[in-house]
């Protein structure tokens, strides 16, 4: 498996601490049957700031100390941006990464309470520049819960998203996983990542995750959703459904 998302590097933000914290994480994917993970640290989300080169450097360091200790897992530059207002003017510059530094996918943050106003046109204009945005747990967005037009009307006009392995599994509550489910069901949601930070609290938690799925829709929507993550890695085109709006149901027939 590959996972588009994670806080694996240390010291940098508010996931693995140190270098034996990033080890212990490392292990704890592979067990999981994990070989590849996109090291995807926070930038511009009000508490840290990391730029291209820090975050390209912190790979090569952690990926030598990997092949070190034997432990058989890649680790692929990323970085997950907050969004905000010139993040289109700054690709020409050398703050942000795209996933596998391929020039193609970048992970995209919003607040978790809202969507900024500005959020359709910068995720259009992204795409006008060749920069397909990911955005990342949406499941986890307030407005988007509440009315999930919003994210339907992002990914009709071309932006793909991405769960987390323990929203779907249920460890986020039962709330977060129904609305998850319904994201895949409805053809909102592309990738599932594990979002991990640690080994504890906010572990890799994939494998759960993929069962679910295939618990719930069968097993090709597992695959296609993991050889997503592959093809996404490559730079190359993710194959995808035609979304659905999600319906709220009828409350005793009375709304």
């Amino acid at each position: 498996m590959i996972d588009i998302h994670s806080h694996i590097l240390p010291g940098i933000d508010d996931g693995a601490k140190t270098l034996e914290d990033s080890l212990a994480m490392a292990r704890q994917a592979y067990e999981q049957g994990i070989t590849k993970i996109v090291a995807s640290p926070h930038n511009k989300n009000g508490t840290f700031d990391n730029e291209y080169s820090t975050i390209v450097m912190g790979v090569k360091d952690l990926n030598e100390e990997l092949q070190r200790t034997g432990i058989d897992v890649q680790v692929l530059p990323g970085q997950e941006n907050r969004i905000y207002g010139e993040l289109v003017d700054d690709l020409e510059g050398d703050e942000l990464l795209t996933v596998n530094n391929n020039g193609v996918y970048m992970l995209i943050e919003f607040p978790s309470s809202h969507l900024p106003r500005y959020a359709n046109k910068l995720l259009f204009d992204l795409q006008v520049k060749g920069i397909v945005p990911i955005i990342v747990h949406p499941e986890r967005n307030r407005e988007i819960m509440e009315n999930p037009d919003k994210l339907y009307n992002l990914v009709k006009e071309g932006a793909l998203s991405q769960l987390t392995g323990t929203s779907v599994s249920g460890k986020m509550g039962k709330k977060i996983q129904k609305f998850s489910l319904d994201l895949i069901k409805h053809d909102l949601t592309h990738f599932i990542a594990s979002d991990a930070h640690n080994t504890t609290n906010r572990p890799f938690d994939l494998g759960e995750a993929f069962e679910t799925v295939e618990k719930e829709f069968g097993s090709s929507y597992r695959y296609a959703l993991q050889e997503n993550a592959v093809d996404m890695i490559e730079g190359k085109v993710i194959a995808k459904e035609i979304p659905e709006p999600i319906r709220k149901k009828k409350i005793l027939g009375l709304f």
